[in-house]
């Protein structure tokens, strides 16, 4: 075997590249973030030489965001994993050897089974990051194997309190509807910059198609002036952790100010009278003492929002980051069912997820072990398959088990396409619960500060080198596209493969079918094989509407439930309340004298997603180096200008960002970016312990009672002008594979559209 050294993975690609496909233009579909924009995808002489939008693609219409065109340097980017390899040092030592992957499956299924055997399948734990071609895998696989813990690192952070809710509030997860004849005439963009930073980008463009169409009126609910807020008809700039008390103010406006819709609300909701005693003192008076938003702003916005029909409510993941996150969804949630918003053209519309189910093999997973499910006692809506359509464990819940052995040990730990080091709150205790685990693996793209201590690491392969279906119903309605293979670099493997092989070689009874089989289950209510899929590159269902009037909502009422009976039922607060943060100016008005500013973080910019890309030169030229971004006046009180250095400092930490001064946002506030860490520097960290947001934050609770949310906003901070530096950095350039430029260029105009 090689001895390899801690930067062989920075090498030189392979000089002989392999195209999988034959010369000429093929459909596929992007995954650079959770999206599904369709491209053309061009192959000449073995390798990929463009990628491009695809023009019939009812998502983009031929565009791409700045990280979709930049997916040839992903692609051939030098700093790629190319083979497996495992570690021959202690951990974090960098010291690793290159092996074959026989040898690593069979090593990674022995230690699993032997694990498996000796503690039970709920000591291994399975890991991954955000929304991609794997995702779906990974409760599958975990199912299989018998484990009850798996869980994404931002699943109950991010997304999933919506999804959730909503099923349990509307009986199915509703989307915006821009694909029909009628367009919205009223958008709504709570806690959301689609059109900049969607991390679905096929979705930014359709509203921006919307936007510049039906010209709509426009609400924002934003703590910064976005381009969206600068033109808004109404921009209500909220003070960070207080949307829930913005949203019963807003409900109260819409009922006491006689703005709801009576007859749809008599006929299609359940709970009206309770709500309307419940919200009956939520005014907007008492709301603008708390959100630093004023009352006459509150009703003009519920006056348009009343008024100006069909519209639709886009509300981000800024909403999920409180311990308060389920019952912020629920009241925002209301808000479209209040106004007859819901199941019309432009509206809120069901999505079409039952149309191409993937089969996650929850089935295959015993009771017995369902409810050894580590928050599955504490966390009901995110744990249990009665709160959730994709049940999982409570991550912090597992980590502190990783650590303390309490309440039980979870000695192995599978990560997929995640950094949890970079990504999970509290950097330090993040990194110290992966040195705790007995055996660890990651896949991924690229060596990071999480994979430097694994025991084996993989290398995965990026979307152009995959085979998969891409369905689209949480996002766009009605779409599900092929993702085809073009190209193999080293000895990459796609997830999928390795979630088989691995069942497989422990012997599993399920999840050993191959992953075209598997595609074709999801495609068998559509008559449509995934070949078949492949030659059209993306299958439209007709969006239909209208199906749900009187008493036909998936709920145990048949109706929208303003009260929910399944809330009820699951021991939580059937109507939703105000909590203030557990950290503010309200609540710990004695820790202001030190900590005189409200945080926020978390809000996405196009260069990266998540923790991803700072190591593709066109996307980090856009953005080389992170930013706080501080009121002008609040900095020049604190002799701060412009790119200096400043010192963010919580009770539970410190980082250092540069300094972007920011008019539009509250003296008050700062903004810090999160996910940051620079892969340029030399492993094992790779300066994570610089300037990452999550070295402010903690994993330790207060929780959400039913989702398991933890605080990543709204608490208190301290900026200082710091003598210290993050990082200086260059862009270094592989003339062979530019991106398109003006693409990325559309995204890095200053100010333009953040």
């Amino acid at each position: 075997m090689d001895t390899v050294s801690p930067d062989t993975h920075r090498e030189k690609i392979l000089t002989e590249p392999l195209a999988t496909l034959p010369d000429g233009v093929h459909k596929s579909t992007c995954r650079m973030c959770h999206g599904g924009c369709g491209t053309l995808i061009h192959v000449k002489d073995r390798e990929v030489v463009k990628v491009e939008g695809n023009p019939d693609s009812p998502l983009n219409e031929g565009r791409l965001c700045p990280m979709g065109a930049a997916s040839m340097e992903q692609l051939y980017s030098p700093h790629r994993l190319k083979y497996p390899m495992r570690r021959i040092g202690d951990r974090g030592e960098g010291k690793w050897e290159r092996i074959s992957w026989d040898e690593a499956t069979d090593q990674i299924a022995a230690r699993l089974t032997e694990i498996k055997v000796e503690n039970g399948a709920e000591a291994i734990a399975i890991g991954t990051g955000t929304g991609r071609h794997h995702c779906n895998w990974v409760p599958r696989f975990a199912n299989a194997l018998g484990t009850p813990n798996w869980g994404e690192s931002g699943g109950a952070q991010c997304f999933f309190p919506r999804v959730n809710t909503m099923k349990l509030t509307y009986g199915e997860h509703m989307v915006c509807d821009y694909s029909g004849d009628r367009l919205p005439e009223c958008i709504m963009f709570w806690g959301h910059n689609p059109i900049y930073s969607s991390a679905d980008g096929e979705l930014g463009f359709r509203v921006k198609n919307a936007l510049a169409k039906q010209k709509p009126k426009t609400i924002v609910i934003d703590p910064r002036e976005t381009m969206l807020a600068r033109k808004a008809d109404v921009w209500l700039r909220v003070r960070p952790g207080t949307d829930d008390a913005l949203g019963l103010a807003f409900i109260h406006a819409l009922i006491f100010d006689d703005l709801y819709d009576k007859e749809f609300v008599e006929e299609n909701t359940f709970g009206f009278g309770g709500l309307k005693e419940w919200v009956r003192d939520k005014t907007p008076e008492w709301a603008a003492e708390i959100t630093w938003v004023p009352a006459d702003k509150i009703r003009e916005a519920a006056k348009i929002w009343a008024t100006s029909k069909p519209g639709v409510l886009e509300f981000g993941c800024a909403i999920e980051h409180t311990p308060n996150s389920i019952q912020t969804v629920r009241a925002l949630s209301m808000l479209p069912a209040l106004v007859g918003n819901v199941d019309v053209p432009g509206a809120w519309v069901f999505g079409m997820q039952g149309h191409f189910p993937f089969p996650n093999l929850v089935e295959a997973l015993p009771e017995e072990q369902l409810k050894k499910r580590l928050g599955y006692d504490d966390f009901k809506i995110l744990c249990s398959n009665e709160g959730s359509p994709q049940p999982s464990a409570h991550m912090p819940t597992v980590f502190r088990a990783m650590r303390t052995g309490n309440p039980y040990r979870v000695r192995a730990f599978c990560i997929f396409g995640n950094n949890p080091i970079a990504s999970y709150a509290d950097t330090k205790k993040m990194y110290e619960t992966l040195l705790a685990l007995d055996f660890l693996v990651v896949a991924d793209l690229y060596m990071t500060p999480s994979a430097e201590l694994a025991d084996i690491v993989l290398p995965a392969a990026s979307w152009m080198e995959v085979d998969e279906v891409v369905g689209m119903p949480y996002f766009s309605e009605s779409v599900v596209l092929a993702q085809q293979k073009a190209y193999q670099l080293g000895e990459c493997r796609n997830d999928e493969w390795m979630f088989v092989e691995l069942a497989r070689k422990m012997g599993l009874e399920h999840g050993t079918e191959a992953p075209e089989e598997v595609f074709d289950q999801m495609l068998s209510k559509q008559d449509i094989t995934f070949a078949e899929l492949k030659r059209r590159g993306h299958l439209e269902l007709k969006q239909t509407y209208f199906q749900a009037r009187g008493a036909r909502f998936n709920t145990p009422t048949g109706k929208i439930e303003l009260y929910s009976t399944q809330f009820e039922k699951l021991g939580l607060d059937p109507l939703p309340y105000y909590e203030e943060p557990p950290e503010s100016p309200i609540s710990t008005p004695e820790l202001t004298a030190e900590y005189p500013f409200v945080l926020t973080s978390g809000s996405r910019i196009p260069m990266f997603f998540n923790s991803e890309y700072r190591q593709l030169p066109s996307l980090r030229k856009g953005r080389p180096l992170p930013e706080v971004d501080i009121h002008p006046d609040t900095a020049a009180e604190l002799g701060i200008k412009p790119g200096d250095w400043v010192k963010i400092s919580t009770q539970r930490g410190t980082c250092v960002q540069r300094a972007k001064l920011t008019p539009g946002i509250d003296p008050r506030v700062a903004h810090v970016q999160s996910h940051w860490w620079f892969p340029e520097e030399e492993g094992p960290h790779y300066g994570i312990w610089k300037s990452n947001a999550n070295r402010l934050t903690s994993q330790d609770g207060p929780y959400d009672p039913g989702m398991g949310t933890y605080y990543l906003r709204g608490m208190l901070c301290n900026l200082e002008k710091s003598s210290e530096y993050a990082v200086q950095w260059s862009p270094p350039v592989h003339p062979k594979y530019q991106s398109n430029a003006a693409e990325i260029q559309e995204f890095i105009l200053p100010d333009a559209a953040e």
